[in-house]
């Protein structure tokens, strides 16, 4: 993410999709969840590049600079969120009360 503050919708589309993944991971191990919404967030970054770049010829010549982004990215949103769920530990991770 950027250093912008997302908006109120970002959230609520974050949220939607966090949602689903959890419900799935009661009937699937979280590992191979996780590996469904990474290749899902691939798919659609690869749609992304397609439906704005227009074609084919394009979409190569964009390739590697939006290779570069989306890892770039990634790795950004992932050291974030890393850093966020080892400060919070303790409270992210307590059982939750059935």
């Amino acid at each position: 993410m950027s250093d912008n503050i997302p908006d109120p919708a970002f959230w609520e589309r974050l949220n939607a999709v966090i949602n689903v993944v959890n419900e799935q991971c009661s009937a699937a191990a979280p590992n191979e969840v996780g590996s469904s919404t990474m290749y899902a967030a691939a798919r659609f970054n690869a749609f992304i590049l397609a439906k704005t770049t227009g074609s084919a010829e394009n979409m190569k010549l964009e390739r590697e600079r939006a290779l570069a982004y989306f890892t770039g990215q990634f790795r950004l949103m992932l050291e974030s969120n890393l850093d966020d769920f080892t400060e919070n530990f303790v409270d992210y991770m307590k059982p939750t009360p059935k």
